[in-house]
C-alpha cells in the first residue's frame, strides 16, 4: 500500500481484486481501486469507516486535496473510503481503448452488464470484508448514481451497513426508463425557462449559435461533430448550483467579433468539447440508461428511452423554435444514439450501446420487501425540483424505505453535497444519528 500525505490528511491506496461476474466468484478478476482519507494525527485511531459512492454512472471519485469541500466535515468523524468504481478511475478500465480486446460488440456488451449497482455493491461487500473484516460494518454515503447503489445495497446486503446517507440519489423503486425521461423532460424545460429568465439575452444569442450550426457543420478540436442536437446537450449543466451561469459566459462568447461573416471562435470550441466529450466517463454514456432496467418493472429493453420520449415534447426541437420567436431548449441528462457518432470517444462503441439498449431482462436492482423491514438507519437529503432526479419519485421511495428520514431543500441543487462547505453531509449524519 502507498501513502501519501496533503495538508491535514494521510492518504492511502488500496487495491482489490473482485470476480468480474459475481455469481462466478472463480472466474475472472478485475481490479478496484480506492483511496482511505484519515485526518493526520488520526491514523491509528478507531475510527468507523464512511464508503463513498460517486455519481454517475462511471464517475470515478473525487481526486482530494486536503480537507477540502465535504471531506472535511466526514473527517471529523470518520476513515474515508473513496472508491473508483468498477471500470472508472485507477480501477480495470472499461473504455474505446479496452473494450476491443473482450472481442466483437455482443462480447463487449456482455462484459458491460457486469458494471450496474449490484456488480457495484458485491464489490463493495468484498472490499468490506477485506478491510473490516466480515462482522464489522461500515457507513456509506451516496451522491445521485452512488445513492441508487446505497438503495441497491439496503436491498441486498444491508448487513455490511451501519447507517446510509444519501444525496440526490433516491430511485424510483418501480420506475422504468420510460418513466424516468417522461418525467425529466418538463424540469428540464423549468430549468430551461429559469435560465432564459435570468439571461434573457441568451434567447437570441442561442437562437444565433443554432442557427450557425444549421448553416454549417463545425467540428470540435477533437474530432467530434458539433451539431444543434449536441449543443443543446449543454444543458446538462442547468442541473447544478453555478451551471446556469457558466452557460450564460460560454454562450457569450461564442462568436468571433468584427468578422465580416460570423464564425463560431476556436474558444468557445475548445470549452464546448470539455462540456460534450465522454471521453473521461465513457460509461456514463453506454450504461445510463441500463441503470433503470428492472425485469419486474419493464421486462422489455431500454431501447433508447430518452430519444423515444423527446418526441413527445416537439418544444425540444431546435428547428422548430427557429421557425417561430421563442428559445431553443436545452436538454439535460439524455443519452441518444447519435452520440455514439458525434463523440470519437464514444464512436467505437456505438453497436455495444446499441446492444445494451435492446438487452431484455435486466435482473432487479431493488427489493421492496427488504426495503420495506429495513432496520439500518438512512438519511437522505431530496432537492426540490432536482433536474436529475425526479423529486416525486425520492418521496415515494422515502415512504417506502423504513427507518428513512428526509430533509427536503431548496437551498441546494443537486450538487449540494459539494457546494455546502459540508453543510449537507453534517445536516445527514445529524439526521441518521437522531440528533434532529
Amino acid at each position: 500500500m502507498t501513502a501519501h500525505r496533503q495538508p491535514g490528511t494521510v492518504l492511502t491506496d488500496h487495491t482489490f481484486a473482485v470476480p468480474l461476474d459475481h455469481a462466478v466468484p472463480d472466474g475472472e478478476q478485475i481490479e478496484v481501486y480506492a483511496r482511505e482519507v484519515v485526518a493526520v494525527g488520526r491514523e491509528r485511531d478507531q475510527l468507523p469507516w464512511l464508503l463513498y459512492l460517486q455519481g454517475g454512472p462511471g464517475g470515478r471519485s473525487p481526486r482530494p486535496l486536503g480537507r477540502n469541500d465535504w471531506l472535511d466535515r466526514a473527517l471529523d468523524d470518520y476513515r474515508v473510503l473513496l472508491l473508483d468504481q468498477r471500470g472508472t478511475g485507477r480501477s480495470t478500465p472499461a473504455t474505446r481503448q479496452t473494450l476491443p480486446e473482450r472481442g466483437d460488440a455482443a462480447a463487449q456488451a456482455l462484459h458491460l452488464s457486469h458494471f450496474r449497482a449490484d456488480s457495484i455493491v458485491r464489490d463493495c461487500e468484498v472490499i468490506r470484508r477485506g478491510l473490516l473484516g466480515a462482522d464489522e460494518r461500515w457507513s456509506v454515503l451516496g451522491q445521485s448514481f452512488g445513492g441508487f447503489c446505497a438503495i441497491t445495497y439496503l436491498s441486498f446486503a444491508p448487513e455490511g451497513l451501519r447507517e446510509v446517507l444519501i444525496t440526490g440519489g433516491l430511485p424510483g423503486l418501480r420506475s422504468s426508463a420510460e418513466d424516468v425521461y417522461r418525467a425529466a423532460y418538463p424540469r428540464i424545460e423549468r430549468k430551461n425557462l429559469g435560465h432564459y429568465a435570468r439571461y434573457p439575452g441568451d434567447i437570441e444569442a442561442v437562437r444565433a449559435i443554432v442557427a450557425q450550426l444549421r448553416e454549417a457543420e463545425v467540428t470540435l478540436p477533437g474530432g467530434g461533430r458539433l451539431t444543434p442536437e449536441a449543443f443543446q446537450a449543454l444543458g446538462m449543466m442547468l442541473g447544478s448550483a453555478n451551471g446556469s451561469h457558466t452557460l450564460h459566459y460560454l454562450i457569450e462568447d461564442a462568436f468571433v467579433p468584427g468578422l465580416s461573416r460570423p464564425a463560431l471562435s476556436d474558444s468557445f470550441l475548445a470549452e464546448v468539447q470539455g462540456h460534450l466529450s465522454f471521453a473521461g466517463n465513457p460509461l456514463y454514456a453506454v450504461l445510463h440508461e441500463a441503470i433503470y432496467g428492472q425485469r419486474s418493472v419493464s421486462p422489455g429493453p431500454t431501447g433508447w428511452a430518452a430519444e423515444r420520449v423527446r418526441r413527445e415534447f416537439p418544444q425540444f426541437d431546435a428547428a422548430r423554435a427557429l421557425e417561430g420567436d421563442g428559445p431553443v431548449l436545452f436538454t439535460g441528462e439524455t443519452i441518444h444514439p447519435w452520440m455514439f457518432t458525434a463523440d470519437p470517444a464514444l464512436a467505437p462503441l456505438h453497436e455495444t450501446a446499441e446492444l445494451l439498449a435492446g438487452q431484455e431482462q435486466w435482473p432487479d436492482l431493488y427489493d421492496p420487501d427488504q426495503l420495506a423491514d429495513n432496520e439500518v438507519p438512512v438519511a437522505a437529503a431530496i432537492y426540490h425540483d432536482d433536474m436529475y432526479v425526479d423529486t416525486a419519485d425520492s418521496l415515494a421511495t422515502a415512504r417506502a424505505v423504513r427507518n428513512l428520514r428526509t430533509w427536503v431543500t431548496d437551498e441546494y441543487e443537486h450538487d449540494g453535497l459539494r457546494v455546502s462547505g459540508g453543510r449537507v453531509l453534517d445536516r445527514l449524519v445529524r439526521l441518521a444519528r437522531g440528533e434532529l
